[in-house]
Parts: structure tokens; sequence; C-alpha cells
């Protein structure tokens, strides 16, 4: 029963782990806006490692990684 709890115990505390570490995800785009999301290498935002840019038909091109770092920008079309 101890080794159940102690599994259950540091399996959630994995997931929580796994799930707060991971790089932020750029918010959704709305309809009829052009979109781009630019993602830096720090907190600084002074090196761009990548883009994404959505127009406003819904075609997405990206280049680079993402990372935590984003900056997001929308205009109407």
């Amino acid at each position: 029963m101890i080794r159940r709890l102690l599994f259950a115990t540091v399996l959630a505390l994995a997931a929580v782990t796994t799930v707060t570490t991971g790089p932020a995800q750029a918010r959704a785009c709305k309809y009829n806006y052009t979109c781009v999301t630019v993602f830096y290498s720090d907190s600084t935002h002074t090196t761009v490692v990548g883009e994404k840019y959505e127009d406003c038909v819904g075609e997405v091109d990206m280049w680079g990684v993402r990372s935590g770092y984003i900056e997001f920008y929308e205009s109407p079309c």
C-alpha cells in the first residue's frame, strides 16, 4: 500500500513538472486576422529563434524553433 501511494505521488509530481516546464504556446489567431508570433531565445528578447505567420485565409508559415519567450501581434484583415 505504501509503495502504491509513493508511486502515485511520484507519478503526479512528474506529470505536473512536465506540464509546467514545457515551452509556452502561442495563442490562437482570431478569425479574419493576420497574426505574427515571434519566438526569442531568452527573456531579453534580443535574439529571434523562430517566427510563425498566419494570414487572413488561414495559411500558416513557420521557421525556426519555438521557445517560451514570445511576442504576439495581430491585425484585422
